[in-house]
C-alpha cells in the first residue's frame, strides 16, 4: 500500500529541482568556460613615454654663428671690441683673447652655420663655415689677402637654458670640389611648340629685366620683376618639354649683364594658353631658376 511522502521531502525534491534548472539556465546565459577559466583582469594601460627633448639646434647654430665671426675677426688696435663680443657667448671669466696673440688683422666677410652634432651631458658641435679676408697691418708686414672660406668647429653646451661656446674651437678644411652630381634624365622637347613660343618668352625675360611683367604674364601670374641694374641680353636657348594640354613647362638660357660682366643663367618657365576672342596665345605663368 503506497505511503504518502511527508510535505518536508517534497518540498525538498522540488528546492533541488528549481536550484538545479536555475544554475542550467545560468550557465547558458554567462557560459559554462566563464565558471572554469576566471577571466582575466583588465591590462594596465601603457605608461606615457616622456621623449627626450631634442637639442636646440638653431640656437646653437646662432650661437656658434656670432661665436665665430668675433673669434674670426681681430685687429691688433681693437683688442677690446673682440674680447667683448665673444665674451657674450663664452662662460662668465672665460679668457675672451681665446688664444690669440694680439697682432694682425683679419675681417669675416659671410658666416654659414652647418650641422650640429650632439653629444653627452648637453655638449655639441657646430660646424661653422666662415668667409675670411687678412687685411693690411702695418706693425707686422702683413700684406692684405683675398677673402678664402675655412670651416670652423665650434664646442657648445646647453646650460641654465642657454647655448654657450665652452672652449677654443678648430679649424678645419673645405673641400675644393663636391661630389659627382647623380645622373638626370634628359626630357624629350616639343620643337613645333618650342619654336613658336620663343618670341614671347624671349619679350618676357626683357621685361623681366625692366621691371614690368604684367602686359606680358598671363591673367592672375604674379611674378615680380628684376631690380634696377641688370640688362637682358638675350635668350640663348629656348625649349619646352615634350607634353600635351594647355599649361606647358620649358627651359629657357637667358644672357644678363650686371655689374659690368656677363653672365648666362638657366629658369624653367611655366607657359598657359591663353583664349581670347579671335586667337590663342602662350603667356607666361611662373618662372622660377635652375633646371629643376
Amino acid at each position: 500500500m503506497p505511503q504518502d511522502e511527508k510535505s518536508g521531502a517534497v518540498f525538498a525534491r522540488r528546492l533541488g529541482r528549481g536550484v538545479l534548472w536555475g544554475v542550467l539556465i545560468l550557465a547558458a546565459i554567462t557560459g559554462v568556460r566563464s565558471w572554469v577559466v576566471p577571466a582575466k583582469p583588465p591590462a594596465p594601460a601603457p605608461s606615457k613615454v616622456e621623449a627626450a627633448p631634442s637639442y636646440p639646434e638653431a640656437e646653437a647654430q646662432a650661437v656658434a654663428s656670432r661665436f665665430a665671426r668675433a673669434y674670426l675677426t681681430w685687429d691688433e688696435k681693437k683688442a677690446s671690441e673682440r674680447a667683448a663680443l665673444l665674451a657674450s657667448v663664452l662662460p662668465a671669466g672665460a679668457d675672451a683673447a681665446m688664444g690669440w696673440d694680439g697682432r694682425g688683422r683679419q675681417e669675416v666677410v659671410a658666416v654659414q652655420p652647418g650641422q650640429v652634432t650632439p653629444g653627452k651631458s648637453g655638449q655639441a658641435r657646430v660646424r661653422v663655415d666662415v668667409l675670411a679676408r687678412t687685411a693690411e697691418a702695418p706693425s707686422t708686414k702683413q700684406p692684405a689677402q683675398p677673402a678664402r672660406w675655412v670651416g670652423l668647429d665650434v664646442p657648445v653646451v646647453e646650460t641654465a637654458g642657454r647655448v654657450i661656446v665652452t672652449g677654443r674651437p678648430g679649424l678645419v678644411g673645405i673641400p675644393v670640389t663636391g661630389p659627382k652630381a647623380p645622373d638626370t634624365p634628359i626630357a624629350q622637347t616639343d620643337p613645333e611648340l618650342s619654336t613658336r613660343t620663343e618670341a614671347s618668352v624671349g619679350k618676357f625675360f626683357a621685361a623681366y629685366a625692366a621691371g614690368d611683367v604684367e602686359s606680358v604674364t598671363a591673367p592672375g601670374a604674379t611674378v615680380p620683376g628684376l631690380p634696377d641694374g641688370i640688362t637682358y641680353e638675350g635668350l640663348t636657348s629656348w625649349s619646352v618639354d615634350a607634353g600635351s594640354g594647355r599649361d606647358r613647362t620649358g627651359t629657357a638660357v637667358v644672357t644678363w649683364t650686371l655689374s659690368g660682366a656677363t653672365v648666362e643663367q638657366v629658369y624653367r618657365v611655366e607657359l598657359t594658353q591663353v583664349s581670347s576672342a579671335d586667337a590663342q596665345r602662350w603667356q607666361v605663368a611662373d618662372v622660377r631658376g635652375g633646371s629643376l
